[in-house]
């Protein structure tokens, strides 16, 4: 009996090897985990099903205000015209005056669909005219599947996108220095408002920086969120999803355990010598442009392959390229970085060149 206890326990052994260490799963009817640097997705449930996306919408809303934007601090003078949206509302009042920073707090924040409308008018001077930047820049995007047809997220035939897509959308807005520090904002007072983050994995979730929230009882729960651990960046997004965030939580740990970044190479590394024509310095160094990493899961194992120039021509100067690093995995690169110049090599005033390249180097232009 022990024996046959023993049998099973070693098969059972065995077995675990196989199976996987971490699953995980969500309740919505759409999700996406992605790495914020490289794009690579980490999981996905109907990434590309087209859903109602509420006012997670707001999203591009705030980034083509802030992109058409002069003047965030300039004031707005609230028109009548403007207000009446159903739904989530900061309470605008005709006639008073607001900076666009602070509709977008009211935007980003409090989900005010009055916000949007404003924002909408006072940007492009009509909220059609607004809702066709909105497409546009999700042209730009590469969001193929999604169509806009106000700024606030209220439901519409004409407007969906998907999880996928909303995953692009946020990796643009995390570039997005003004953008991804409101949507980081957990609470502020505006004038006489305060807005408080609906966004509750701002306080629930460890390193959580945004990014939105939605609902519409015909879009269900929508949420798009982001997180930052040991200088690793992932956004989720899922649609109609009533345990959002639990959900969020447990897909964003699987991330970072299963996916952790690894860094492959820093700014400044090098990547050896490239020999140099008509100096008096024979070869210069090629260093990596700037950091550059992937998240890889255990077991996998990236391949790398340098493009790199056989000679350069004097005079080189530090940060000229001179090639390219790209990492490759199952057959598909994944990433890559530029290979430049460590150092300036100037040109040999002895060497027989012509009279004008003889006459910059005299008077210090290389």
């Amino acid at each position: 009996m022990r024996r046959f206890a023993a049998y099973l326990a070693a098969i059972a052994a065995l077995f675990a090897l196989f199976v996987p260490v971490y699953a995980v799963s969500t309740h919505a009817s759409s999700a996406i985990l992605m790495d914020a640097e490289s794009g690579r997705v980490l999981y996905e449930q109907n990434p590309h099903e087209k859903r109602l996306i509420a006012s997670t919408t707001k999203l591009m809303t705030a980034l083509v205000a802030v992109e058409n934007c002069a003047d965030l601090d300039g004031e707005v003078e609230i028109r009548p015209e403007w207000l009446g949206a159903e739904g989530s509302s900061i309470y605008l009042k005709a006639g008073e005056k607001i900076t666009v920073r602070g509709l977008l707090y009211g935007l980003l924040l409090q989900s005010g669909n009055d916000s949007a409308t404003a924002i909408a008018c006072h940007i492009a001077g009509s909220e059609g005219d607004f809702v066709a930047l909105m497409n546009q820049r999700a042209a730009e995007l590469g969001m193929a599947d999604t169509s806009f047809a106000n700024a606030c997220g209220l439901d519409h035939e004409n407007h969906y996108s998907t999880a996928y897509d909303m995953a692009l959308l946020a990796r643009v807005c995390l570039k997005n220095e003004t953008v991804a520090a409101i949507c980081a904002t957990k609470t502020v007072t505006i004038g006489t408002r305060t807005f408080v983050n609906h966004n509750k994995l701002l306080t629930r979730y460890e390193g959580c920086v945004g990014m939105k929230t939605g609902f519409t009882e015909k879009a269900g729960r929508t949420l798009v969120s982001a997180a930052t651990r040991d200088g690793q960046t992932l956004i989720c997004v899922t649609l109609n999803d009533g345990d959002d965030w639990n959900d969020h939580a447990k897909l964003l740990d699987y991330g970072f355990e299963m996916f952790p970044r690894e860094k492959l190479y820093a700014a400044g590394d090098g990547f050896g010598a490239v020999p140099v024509s008509g100096s008096l310095l024979p070869v210069v160094n090629a260093v990596a442009a700037s950091d550059v990493g992937y998240p890889i899961r255990d077991g996998e194992k990236l391949t790398l392959h340098v493009d790199l120039a056989d000679r350069a021509e004097a005079p080189v100067h530090a940060g000229d390229k001179l090639g390219e690093a790209v990492w490759w995995l199952d057959g598909q690169p994944v990433a890559r970085v530029d290979l430049v110049c460590g150092q300036t090599a100037g040109l040999d005033i002895f060497e027989p060149v012509s009279f004008w390249d003889r006459l910059r180097a005299l008077f210090g232009a290389y």
